[in-house]
């Protein structure tokens, strides 16, 4: 398991890895994190848009596939999403939003893609062009400028080259997201629903 992350742990000092450990094992006593306490966690239900997103994001974290997220797979993942070259983060994107697994994203993952960015960045559709405020104008905007090929898909290449050459689509995905205020937003939203 420790082959996946050799590589990255040694860009967190000690320091912020047992900080983190600490905060790990509060939230997550039993040594791992489960599929039902990461949906818990972002306050998604099983019925919801977001369930699908949130059960692919969680099998992209855990790379040992023993449905669950443990401590190494954790600092791997915020090593990424907090220090990661944006190219790694839009693979790692395009491999979240690849619902099926077969190396492409097609016009119905995008739109899930693009809805699950809009939910995140509550408020920022509102300061869009109104011409492309849907999910929906918005992943139509994204087909036409990265699909060189015109075959109705989006390879992975396709994909990120698109989004390093076009301003309006790093906007959009952001892959520069401040997550860790977003998830201290959420989880503190979660505990506040909690005690309320």
């Amino acid at each position: 398991m420790g082959q996946y992350y050799t590589c990255n742990i040694k860009e967190i000092d000690v320091a912020e890895l047992q900080e983190m450990y600490k905060k790990f094992v509060v939230e997550c006593p039993s040594g791992g994190l489960y599929l039902h306490e990461f949906k818990q966690f972002f306050g998604i239900s099983s019925q919801s848009e977001a369930s699908e997103y949130a059960e692919s994001a969680f099998k992209s974290f855990d790379r040992n596939g023993d449905n669950r997220i443990d401590f190494l797979e954790y600092v791997a993942v915020l090593n990424l999403l907090l220090r990661g070259k944006p190219e790694h983060k839009l693979k790692w994107l395009f491999k979240v939003f690849d619902t099926d697994g077969n190396g492409f994203l097609n016009k119905v993952e995008l739109q899930k893609m693009v809805k699950s960015v809009y939910n995140v960045k509550q408020g920022w559709t509102k300061n869009m062009d109104t011409q492309r405020s849907t999910p929906e104008e918005a992943s139509d905007r994204i087909f036409q400028l990265m699909d060189e090929d015109n075959d109705g898909k989006l390879s992975l290449k396709e994909f990120i080259d698109g989004v390093q050459r076009d301003d309006w689509m790093r906007k959009m995905l952001n892959v520069d997201i401040n997550l860790t205020k977003w998830i201290a937003e959420h989880r503190d939203k979660r505990k506040g629903e909690v005690k309320g």
